[in-house]
């Protein structure tokens, strides 16, 4: 453990959840409390859930006799919470008070519901509140940037989960009016931000342009969209403040891992989740330290259990000690998805994760777009980039400078397989969804996105 460096509150939460002596847990102790949970859950779902029990009926019914046997059932795709989400509940539609639904990107376009009982969203304003912890204390005011006038909603969940810690949460929303959010902001003197990464860094980028106050924020978390350093880089530069990253998805229960002080990986939410990492072609677990797909299954959710899910992101195991001194394990920052990738020819993939670090560093930019058409062996790449007004020009040159640092596009251009073209505009969309790379062919049909 780092000197002066405070082991994340997650530890002692977790240790609590697990029923370990004292609060303080060991890893062999978290494991067999995993491994208890898998076998009651695996029941679970063999007893209540239409779809687990074709999906399991090659699988003996002796359980579980170590962590590493889970390797042996079959995963749990998004293709089959499309299909089958309604044979996924345990129990009655009755005990499921949220339920959410996820529109998808691709050809088909049909949604993924998920569905929670009152006690899954209790555990996660749980998760919510101490893992704020590292953040805020008591009387601190934060300003939540997430949607939250539904009850069950993340943002407020997150609402619910700083009142429990003693701290003051201010539900804002997503972030519409620049203005107005950076006023609101600097008003209540909020000294979190917890929201979407373009939202905060447009934010920022105003404050620094026109609402410069003497106000700053002194924290801001990060999240539901993947986190780019250059972001983060630029946020510490313009108030100088700390910034956290979270990891979770909806299928998650919105809550699966977050940075402590050090700032090196998630640490990952074990009381409710076991996270695999496996290799994307084989299907089976990598050894840890080796890049492959995360796969989770939930330990104690009631009213829709997942077991092996496969999320399509791309990370893995950090097999060194956290310097916070925890004992839980850490996912190393989540940098891309397995489909997320775009291929020109048989070069190195690009990915919008590679665009965001390149492009996120120029001056005024807040966000962009990306559209791959192709045609052919040939392709077409329009960056569309969002600038906060006209008056802070930036030059479609410096745009194409930019992404002509990534070699598998400066290779592709040179050898006349991509063409490049870029636009500016003031438009300040400020889309709080997932971004990714738009795929269209040359008739202007959608195959697919890329993020």
């Amino acid at each position: 453990m780092t000197a002066g460096l405070m082991v994340t509150p997650l530890d002692g939460w977790i240790a609590g959840r697990t029923g370990a002596a004292g609060g303080c847990m060991t890893r062999a102790e978290l494991e067999a409390y995993q491994l208890a949970r898998l076998n009651a859950t695996i029941a679970q779902v063999r007893h209540m859930s239409s779809f687990y029990r074709r999906h399991f009926a090659a699988m003996g019914a002796n359980g579980l006799t170590c962590l590493e046997e889970l390797a042996d059932y079959p995963l749990t795709t998004p293709a089959d919470v499309m299909e089958y989400a309604g044979e996924m509940i345990c129990g009655s539609q009755g005990d499921i008070s949220r339920v959410v639904t996820l529109t998808t990107s691709g050809t088909t376009g049909k949604p993924k519901r998920l569905y929670f009982t009152s006690a899954d969203q209790k555990l996660t304003i749980d998760f919510f509140g101490c893992g704020m912890s590292t953040l805020v204390g008591p009387g601190d005011k934060t300003m939540i940037l997430l949607p939250g006038e539904r009850p069950g909603s993340v943002g407020e969940l997150l609402f619910q989960g700083l009142l429990g810690i003693g701290a003051r949460p201010a539900a804002y929303g997503l972030v519409q009016n620049l203005d107005d959010a950076v006023r609101t902001m600097c008003r209540e003197e909020a000294v979190c931000l917890v929201g979407v990464p373009v939202q905060i860094l447009a934010m920022a980028r105003y404050w620094e342009n026109w609402g410069k106050n003497s106000w700053t924020p002194r924290c801001a978390l990060l999240s539901t969209d993947y986190v780019s350093a250059a972001i983060v880089s630029e946020l510490r530069r313009i108030w100088d403040c700390e910034v956290y990253e979270h990891y979770g998805m909806t299928e998650m229960g919105l809550g699966g891992g977050l940075e402590c002080a050090a700032h090196e990986g998630y640490h990952l939410r074990e009381a409710d989740l076991y996270f695999e990492i496996i290799n994307p072609a084989s299907a089976r677990p990598c050894p840890d330290g080796e890049y492959g797909e995360v796969v989770f299954t939930t330990l104690t959710r009631q009213g829709m259990p997942l077991i092996r899910y496969r999320t399509g992101d791309i990370s893995r195991f950090i097999v060194e000690p956290c310097p916070c001194g925890s004992r839980l394990r850490r996912l190393e920052r989540v940098y891309s998805r397995q489909a997320g990738r775009v291929y020109f020819g048989q070069g190195r993939p690009v990915t919008m994760a590679e665009l965001d670090e390149v492009l996120f560093t120029l001056p005024g930019v807040v966000d962009f777009t990306a559209t791959l058409i192709t045609a052919g062996q040939a392709a077409e790449l329009t960056l569309a980039a969002e600038v906060l007004t006209e008056a802070l020009p930036l030059d479609k040159s410096a745009i194409l400078f930019a992404v002509r640092q990534l070699p598998a596009i400066r290779i592709a251009e040179q050898e006349g397989r991509l063409a490049l073209t870029a636009e500016v505009a003031c438009r300040l969309s400020l889309a709080p969804g997932k971004r990714s790379i738009r795929i269209v062919d040359q008739t202007g049909k959608e195959a697919q996105s890329a993020g």
